[in-house]
């Protein structure tokens, strides 16, 4: 592997550069086409520090970290990808190209969960720009110059971020509109700054976005989502303004308001770096927290020993097992998705194996329209077998914590393939039903 000296600069690496990619670490030309072809819609960039640190180039293309940063073959279906091969290679076909583009992205169902239709929060009868207010007391806030990372996860579910298509994308300038709503809002004690990845700012930029909020007696919590500590680990090391990113963390801190970086780990190898460790051991010295979450994802962490370890790999460095998600309805689901069950019993398994304190993971977790809804086990009755649910957060508070049925499955993948139980209560079948998008 590559001395960690050689790549302390950030280079992002994106189509235009999967030739040098395939010629430095020997991809095949099958290989290097299927990238190119699914890369026209599905975003793909990369950087060094994953290429030589984190990718096993003698498993490619099963390596789990190739998979999940490397477009691959059945994220499209094999008549898309011959349209798009066909329209690409056609002279002055850059226009129908385009046109071919555009139609397969809207049928991935660019915003699932209703963020369109539902989240985005109005003031004085305008929309509020680049904010989504899904629950109470949580705005996610997306600052205009941290929508990139830097490194894409091929089953991201906020993939439409990152196309260049201003219609699809959640943005911000500046947060003005925010702080005029969240003083409007009192109800709302956390802020989540996410994206794309806010850490790829400047902490100059960054600063500019988290100070305002400090402002704000009724936010007590800061929250920032990123997967810099697993793609780029020296932001908080050894970049130019790292110590400057880990000073602004400690004023945060400062005030009396907790900061809790919800940090993105997908496999365990994303931990084993020594600069992974000592990043995250920087970050908590500011008396931030780190919590951890990512979905299960076929072709990358399904299977209970990989999962176990990524928790206990979490768990040794003093950060939080969080969130095992569900993975979204959107995008390339069809490659990635796990059934219910079998996430549930990869769940129970992994579980089963974990040291008490790292037992804090919560899981499988399905981020719907109506909100987080955990699967809880499976119930055997004289009527037969039911999941057993429960409503983790709702858009509704009052659905918070409450318990629902529905009839057990081998192929469902998403709660809307659910059959709930007739006995659900009402409220509660009126927000999975109505709610579905």
């Amino acid at each position: 592997m590559t001395k960690l000296t050689e790549v302390a600069r950030f280079r992002a690496l994106g189509p235009r550069s999967i030739d040098e990619i395939s010629a430095r670490y020997g991809i095949s030309e099958e290989i290097a086409r299927t990238v190119r072809t699914v890369s026209y819609v599905l975003p793909f960039r990369v950087n060094e520090y994953v290429l030589s640190q984190l990718i096993d180039w003698r498993q490619v293309p099963e390596d789990p970290i190739f998979q999940l940063v490397f477009p691959q073959r059945g994220m499209l279906t094999r008549e898309d990808e011959r349209r798009l091969s066909k329209v690409a290679d056609e002279p002055g076909g850059k226009a129908e190209l385009n046109n071919l583009v555009r139609q397969l992205r809207a049928g991935m169902n660019p915003h699932p969960s209703g963020q369109i239709q539902f989240n985005v929060p109005k003031l004085h009868g305008a929309e509020v720009q680049g904010v989504q207010h899904k629950y109470r007391e949580t705005v996610l806030y997306f600052p205009g110059h941290g929508q990139t990372c830097h490194t894409y996860c091929t089953y991201c579910f906020r993939w439409a971020q990152f196309v260049g298509d201003a219609d699809l994308r959640f943005a911000a300038p500046n947060p003005k509109s925010l702080i005029s709503y969240l003083g409007h809002h009192p109800e709302v004690s956390d802020v989540l700054l996410t994206g794309g990845d806010p850490m790829v700012m400047s902490t100059d930029r960054l600063r500019s976005h988290v100070e305002p909020l400090l402002t704000i007696d009724t936010i007590r919590t800061v929250r920032i989502g990123t997967k810099s500590v697993a793609y780029w680990p020296y932001r908080f090391v050894t970049d130019r303004d790292s110590d400057d990113v880990l000073r602004l963390f400690e004023r945060v801190v400062a005030t009396g308001r907790q900061l809790a970086i919800m940090a993105h780990f997908s496999h365990p190898r994303e931990l084993e770096s020594d600069i992974a460790r000592e990043a995250i051991s920087r970050i908590r010295s500011t008396g931030a927290s780190v919590y951890c979450q990512a979905p299960v994802i076929a072709h990358v962490n399904d299977k209970p020993s990989t999962l176990s370890e990524l928790w206990r790999a979490e768990l040794s460095t003093g950060a939080v097992p969080y969130y095992m998600f569900v993975e979204r309805d959107t995008g390339p689901q069809e490659y990635f998705k796990v059934p219910l069950a079998r996430a549930l019993e990869i769940f129970q398994i992994a579980y089963s194996s974990l040291p008490g304190l790292a037992r804090t993971i919560r899981g499988p977790v399905i981020s719907a329209t109506a909100g987080k809804v955990v699967l809880d086990g499976v119930e055997g009755t004289s009527q037969g077998r039911f999941f057993q649910l429960r409503m983790l957060q709702a858009r509704d508070p009052a659905l918070v914590g409450r318990p629902f049925r529905a009839h057990y499955s081998t192929s469902a993948c998403w709660l809307d393939e659910l059959i709930l139980d007739k006995a659900a209560p009402a409220d509660i079948q009126e927000a999975i039903h109505q709610l579905k998008v």
